[in-house]
């Protein structure tokens, strides 16, 4: 009965030493595609004869927490902050949207690691919660839109040890977002015939750091 009981202990201890979390903080671009938004500002405020790009540069601000499940998996929560803007003068003055969009997601992940060092691969899903606020030209009020939404994130992430427990973090990242269409009161941004969604896919890279302990 002894044996049994120094054995079970063992795996459970062992489990507990080799349970290892993380967090980790970062800053970076991504490339966003959303193609009912850039053709409403194409019609509605560019400059004559300008196209608005597909591809729109935005910055992303995000934070990981994540557990070491096994050797190799773990399992994480992300949470991103993704901010962009688009600015144009019209004959009737200056036209302004920015939004922002808050993103949740569960990852997993297939972790590489060795002495001072770690590869992540993995992806997850979850909810998106995005407010965009427009002002018209030739107005000096903002309305604000919101929607809820869903997407999905796959992601691989780099760690290299800096000192101690700190790493250096580098990821690259894609993400499909249905983020719907917002609206205020009822109304949604454009018209009720031709209201706008923000679904977009975005590519970007990622830079911060980690703590592992």
């Amino acid at each position: 009965m002894k044996k049994y009981f120094l054995l079970a202990a063992f795996f459970v201890f062992g489990k507990i030493t080799f349970a290892q979390f993380d967090i980790s903080a970062s800053m970076g671009i991504d490339f966003v595609n959303s193609p009912s938004f850039s053709d409403y500002l194409t019609a509605n405020y560019a400059a004559p004869g300008e196209t608005v790009s597909s591809f729109n540069a935005a910055v992303i601000f995000s934070g990981e927490a994540g557990y070491m499940v096994s050797e190799t998996y773990e399992a994480a929560i992300d949470v991103g902050y993704l901010i962009n803007s688009y600015t144009s003068s019209t004959a009737n003055g200056q036209y302004d949207i920015n939004y922002g969009n808050i993103m949740f997601s569960l990852l997993n992940f297939y972790v590489l690691h060795g002495d001072g060092y770690s590869f992540k691969f993995g992806g997850g899903a979850g909810l998106r919660f995005l407010s965009a606020d427009e002002k018209l030209p030739g107005t000096t009020s903002t309305t604000t839109y919101s929607s809820t939404g869903y997407g999905v994130l796959l992601r691989v992430e780099g760690n290299t040890l800096l000192g101690g427990n700190i790493y250096a973090k580098i990821a690259a990242q894609a993400r499909y977002d249905i983020n719907g269409e917002p609206k205020n009161n009822g109304q949604p941004l454009g018209n009720a015939n031709e209201p706008v969604n923000f679904n977009s896919l975005s590519v970007g890279l990622g830079l911060g750091v980690s703590y592992i302990f």
